[in-house]
């Protein structure tokens, strides 16, 4: 009998490339992992795995099982959540990855609204960057994922379907003393002390190209994965950033100003193609194509009609 957990360890393998990676994302240790894969192999009675230096890399039969196991999972999710779900009463668990900003925005007054229509539905969220919520997607740890087409350096393949949700715009974030009106033109602060996203980030990739674009290599004093620390940092006058709107929480005393040259990241919900169909995932999927408007901050509102 094939183990899923197991079977789960060797398509994340094949997904993320190292089992370092993988126990990263699975919580355990890699001699843990090594230790599972070698069942997994005693298991099939196959080589799954060779080493090549100090890296562990696939067999040709280990890079089929681990491609196959994907959809084997995928079924018993679905064989599971039909058993648990012969009503018309959607149930189950959905696990919701979701950049930083969404997720107070976008995702927690969907769960919300959910939890009172369907009682049995579970939905965890996940918070996931862009670069890493498709590789969570495509090794099933994530049912559908909230992310953006615009990140050109991760790009989503023609192995998932994608719902388009709604637009928001890069802003440039300064402190109040600093407040202006109208678009901001980059180059104008290219002296300026800038607070950025981690590197490799999709807001880090930007920031940085949109500055060069713009003539200057922008002079990096902070580096925050938290939006909230980096407004923190701006207010207090030590920074300034750009930020997608739907960061600039309205708590935090910062200016906020259009760029010169608009800049937009589309916000769309993703799941992959050929999955079996879930009644639980269909249903989160509607809600979220529910979303009409993005909750704004009235100060963005302002800068849109300055």
């Amino acid at each position: 009998m094939l183990n899923p957990w197991r079977l789960r360890l060797l398509s994340q393998l094949d997904s993320l490339g190292t089992v370092r990676a993988v126990a990263q994302a699975a919580h355990l240790s890699a001699s843990s992992v090594s230790q599972q894969l070698a069942v997994l192999e005693a298991e099939t009675r196959t080589q799954l795995l060779e080493r090549t230096g100090r890296r562990v890399r696939l067999t040709p039969a280990g890079l089929m099982l681990a491609r196959r196991a994907r959809a084997i999972l995928d079924q018993m999710d679905s064989v599971e959540a039909e058993l648990r779900g012969l009503g018309e009463e959607p149930v189950g668990s959905v696990r919701l990855g979701a950049f930083q900003s969404a997720i107070h925005s976008l995702c927690v007054p969907v769960v919300t609204r959910l939890a009172q229509m369907h009682p049995h539905l579970d939905i965890e969220l996940i918070e996931l960057e862009p670069h890493q919520s498709m590789p969570a997607l495509r090794v099933g740890d994530a049912d559908i994922i909230i992310t953006t087409t615009d990140f050109v350096e991760h790009p989503l393949g023609s192995d998932v379907d994608i719902v388009p949700l709604a637009t928001d715009p890069i802003v440039l974030v300064l402190p109040p003393a600093r407040a202006a009106r109208g678009p901001a033109d980059l180059a104008a602060y290219a002296d300026a002390p800038w607070a950025f996203d981690m590197p490799k980030s999709y807001m880090a990739n930007l920031a940085t190209r949109l500055c060069r674009e713009s003539g200057f290599e922008p002079r990096v004093v902070c580096r925050f994965s938290n939006y909230l620390m980096t407004l923190q940092h701006v207010e207090a006058g030590l920074s300034i950033a750009m930020l997608p709107g739907l960061a600039v929480d309205p708590r935090y005393r910062v200016a906020t100003r259009e760029l010169a040259n608009p800049v937009t990241r589309t916000i769309t919900a993703v799941i992959r193609r050929g999955a079996p169909p879930r009644a639980a995932v269909d249903i989160v999927l509607e809600e979220l194509r529910r979303i009409r408007d993005l909750p704004v901050d009235p100060r963005l509102a302002r800068i849109a009609h300055s």
